[in-house]
């Protein structure tokens, strides 16, 4: 049975031309049903929860289609961890090099001031600011 939150993420998802499937509104339920940062594996595990046969190809050419359209921003935490934002507003991260966790912190609490001089055929696109911590060594 369809519900009033998964009629309003296909409505979102036909509205900027991304075509509808079961596989992409289950994607989009995990992902922009609230604020949270997934790995691609963590999403697939979680979207086979409710939709099992969904691919890993699946998985990474819709978030690829998500991010195209604004829906998600990718963040590389680190070389070997690239995890995927619903939140696209302005906005940095604070992660915990120790446990992993990810946890935004609001535009208005960090002040990036200034911008390095840019080659005149390009224009800046945003600025990602992640701030890396740990716990204190005693």
């Amino acid at each position: 049975m369809e519900t009033s939150s998964s009629r309003y993420l296909a409505d979102r998802l036909r509205a900027i031309g991304v075509p509808v499937t079961l596989q992409r509104l289950e994607i989009a339920r995990v992902m922009l049903s609230r604020p949270v940062h997934l790995s691609a594996e963590q999403l697939l595990a979680k979207v086979r929860d409710t939709v099992p046969e969904t691919s890993r190809a699946t998985v990474y050419n819709t978030l690829r289609l998500f991010r195209e359209k604004n829906l998600v921003k990718e963040l590389i935490v680190d070389p070997e961890r690239v995890v995927y934002d619903s939140n696209v507003e302005p906005h940095y991260h604070l992660y915990d090099v120790d446990t992993g966790e990810l946890t935004d912190v609001a535009a208005e609490e960090l002040h990036v001031v200034g911008v390095p001089s840019l080659p005149a055929h390009v224009e800046l696109e945003q600025v990602d600011v992640i701030i890396r911590v740990r716990g204190k060594r005693v």
